[in-house]
């Protein structure tokens, strides 16, 4: 969606509002009363929330139509050199390339002619309970 069409959008609730006083002065109130009041006023509130919540969907569903989300660029692999610096493995389509990272700087070291293969292990410690219950488990043993 172009810009043209988001200013648009929101010039529209303003036109809205800007007209109001003027229909307020030209229809003067006849047995306006405080529930009537209260009623247009809460009627005012939940059509301004409803148009900032459609608003923040019609934004949500516009940047998912933009550009294609594919990954293009995946890490395969990092190792720390120190409290700053890294050892970065990055596959780019075919290609393999060795990047340093410093504070302030990206540096290609090297872009690698045969691409390693890091085989996908799963997860080699069982989850937090689990560890936790082998743990209690063994430490009750002990103590009998």
């Amino acid at each position: 969606m172009s810009r043209r069409w988001l200013g648009l959008l929101w010039a529209l609730p303003l036109a809205v509002m800007a007209a109001e006083p003027v229909a307020q002065v030209a229809a003067p109130a006849a047995g306006s009363s405080v529930t009537g009041q209260l009623t247009q006023l809460v009627l005012g509130l939940l059509l301004v929330v409803g148009l900032i919540f459609f608003l923040a969907w019609l934004l949500r569903r516009v940047q998912r139509i933009g550009p294609g989300n594919a990954q293009v660029i995946e890490l395969v692999g990092s190792r720390a050199l120190g409290p700053r610096d890294r050892l970065v493995l990055v596959q780019v389509g075919e290609e393999q390339i060795l990047l340093g990272l410093t504070p302030g700087r990206i540096t290609p070291l090297h872009v690698l002619k045969h691409p390693v293969s890091v085989a996908q292990t799963e997860a080699a410690t069982p989850e937090f309970a689990q560890r936790l219950m082998e743990l209690m488990g063994k430490d009750q043993k002990d103590k009998k």
